[in-house]
């Protein structure tokens, strides 16, 4: 049976409240390792969201901004990441017809 990143996986906290993110969830979001997350609650949930590249952050903090629109423009460029990978993953994908 293939696990799915959408699939509850159960994780340890130590006793210094450290959780390993499982591995394929580390791969699909671009954790590196060692690296640094955002971790936030919203809506009664723990979020954890990867933390941007420098590349990914450049220019953004040019100019006046609202508060929260860098976290929201950083959600975005890792969305729009996120889609592209998955847009090639599809295509490298075999075909069913094979």
């Amino acid at each position: 049976m293939t696990s799915s990143t959408n699939d509850p996986r159960i994780v340890r906290v130590s006793q210094k409240g450290q959780a390993t993110i499982p591995k394929g969830l580390r791969e699909k979001f671009g954790i590196e390792t060692p690296g640094e997350v955002f971790v936030y609650e919203e809506r009664g949930r723990i979020i954890v969201e990867p933390v941007p590249s420098a590349d990914d952050l450049h220019g953004i903090h040019a100019g006046e901004r609202e508060r929260g629109e860098v976290l929201q423009r950083t959600r975005e460029l890792k969305n729009e990441r996120t889609r592209r990978e998955n847009e090639r993953a599809e295509r490298l994908r075999p075909s069913e017809d094979t």
